[in-house]
């Protein structure tokens, strides 16, 4: 018999919530193949099957937070079939839970007689009744408690009036405004959010910036860019080129707060804001952006936001970061006060660019009014660290990289490299 546990799933994970069992007990495993999906507050994973053979017992049930280490399961190598009512998921995988009287019995560590078992009956179970009377499994009185709805005001059409979940989708559809539960994603998001909120004094400094040299190079090479690597070429990487020459003067902004101590850090390990269709929010980390040309960054920017969305990256992939960049600006924003990325000090927003009119000083001091491309990058940081003074400058100088630099150079740099 091989016991599965719970693996380390990144340096910093010391738990995970089981999401989902792929294979019910009495089906068969194939090693390699996904056999369960684990939430931690890093990132959801599906992780393989160890060994091959026969699902004889879960001990984590879905819904169950369990420590790295913990049993989770015991697969038969030699494919024998588990003896009857060993699992707290047959009723979620053995079939149509909503159409058959068997009901899982408990985790292990329960009681000997699992709840509704007939005495009478040869250890056949009943289906429970909600406080309402009704017929429900645990999957849809699970369901009915996740949304908030009292399983009274559901009509079962199932036999005997037992309430599906067809019946609760049915009625979700039919009563707006039921409960829309967190997911994993979300309720780490939250629980990250309010902790950063009460852990730093947040400031904001935004700056107004001139994209009109960027853009002189980044549209002259869109197209071949788009050719080459079938994606866009976006401002976001001369963006982060830029960030660096400021993060090389103003060090203090690459760092993360300690015990009464400052840790100013030596390379900056880039966390980018990724959303997840609206569900989540992600900040996965491209590790030495300072030693990168303005290419690799765009091409590391999108494998990790790839990634990400397919739902494939490692709880590694998201620790580590130094500096955190957010873009809402592909929706137009004038500016947004992003919440920092703990234990970092600071997060910047690339906000909405645009052609709009603005004043501009010639070399001898003459004013005129000239179409150029703008934008807006705020700054969110942590007055623990340094001062006002200190950002304004910092920020200022991100500013004069971004409208100074010779852009030209540098991306020719980069196509040598």
């Amino acid at each position: 018999m091989a016991d599965v546990h719970l693996p380390q799933l990144g340096e910093t994970v010391t738990e995970g919530i089981i999401t989902q069992w792929f294979v019910g007990v009495g089906g068969t495993v194939v090693e390699g193949q996904p056999l369960y999906e684990v939430s931690t507050d890093k990132v959801d994973s599906e992780v393989p099957a160890p060994v091959g053979g026969t699902l004889v017992e879960v001990v984590a049930p879905e819904g169950a937070t369990v420590d790295v280490g913990a049993l989770l399961c015991r697969i038969d190598p030699s494919g024998s079939a588990p003896p009857p009512h060993s699992s707290p998921v047959a009723d979620q995988h053995g079939g149509d839970a909503e159409s058959t009287d068997a009901i899982a019995p408990a985790a292990a560590g329960g009681a000997a007689e699992p709840p509704g078992a007939d005495p009478a009956g040869g250890g056949r179970q009943r289906a429970p009744r909600s406080g309402s009377g009704k017929l429900v499994s645990p999957v849809v009185r699970k369901l009915l408690a996740e949304r908030g709805v009292d399983p009274a005001r559901v009509t079962g059409t199932g036999m005997a009036g037992r309430i599906t979940r067809a019946d609760v989708e049915r009625f979700l559809r039919d009563n707006p405004g039921t409960a829309e539960p967190f997911n994993g994603i979300r309720r780490a998001t939250a629980r990250h959010m309010v902790a950063s909120k009460a852990t730093s004094p947040h400031v904001l400094t935004a700056m107004e910036v001139d994209y009109t040299a960027v853009d002189e190079v980044r549209l002259a090479e869109r197209a071949a860019w788009r050719d080459a690597e079938g994606t866009s070429l976006t401002h976001l990487p001369f963006i982060v080129a830029a960030l660096c020459d400021a993060l090389a003067e103003f060090p203090r902004l690459n760092a993360s707060v300690g015990d009464d101590e400052l840790v100013v850090h030596g390379t900056v390990n880039l966390a980018v804001a990724v959303d997840l269709d609206f569900e989540g929010l992600v900040a996965p980390v491209v590790r030495g952006v300072e030693g990168r040309t303005i290419q690799d960054v765009a091409r590391s920017v999108v494998d990790v936001a790839t990634r990400a969305r397919g739902r494939s990256l490692s709880p590694d992939d998201l620790s580590g970061g130094t500096f955190t960049v957010t873009n809402p600006g592909q929706y137009g924003t004038l500016f947004q006060f992003p919440i920092i990325n703990q234990p970092q000090v600071a997060i910047l927003s690339t906000d909405g660019i645009a052609r709009r009119p603005a004043v501009v000083v010639d070399d001898d001091g003459n004013e005129a009014m000239a179409i150029r491309t703008m934008g807006v990058l705020a700054l969110a940081w942590d007055h623990r660290a340094f001062d006002g003074a200190y950002a304004a400058a910092f920020l200022r100088a991100l500013k004069r990289s971004i409208e100074d630099s010779d852009w030209a150079a540098r991306w020719a740099a980069g196509r040598d490299a």
